[in-house]
């Protein structure tokens, strides 16, 4: 069976978004459960006098949580 999609999705790859919660990137996108849904990497917020342990926070979003910047 294949995919049909109703609409062409909302967001693309690098744009600048913000959400309740803060802001960020779109880093990839897919469709899926009748719904575009994002992976946003949220901007990183100043170092810590500890350092940094990991990678930049990533969050999975759906369109309809999402305004363009």
């Amino acid at each position: 069976m294949a995919a049909t999609f109703s609409e062409a999705p909302s967001f693309y790859t690098a744009q600048r978004v913000s959400f309740l919660g803060g802001e960020g990137i779109v880093r990839s996108y897919r469709y899926e459960a009748e719904t575009w849904t994002y992976h946003i990497e949220m901007a990183l917020g100043s170092k810590p006098d500890c350092g940094r342990v990991g990678g930049e926070t990533t969050v999975v979003l759906i369109e309809t949580d999402l305004c363009a910047v």
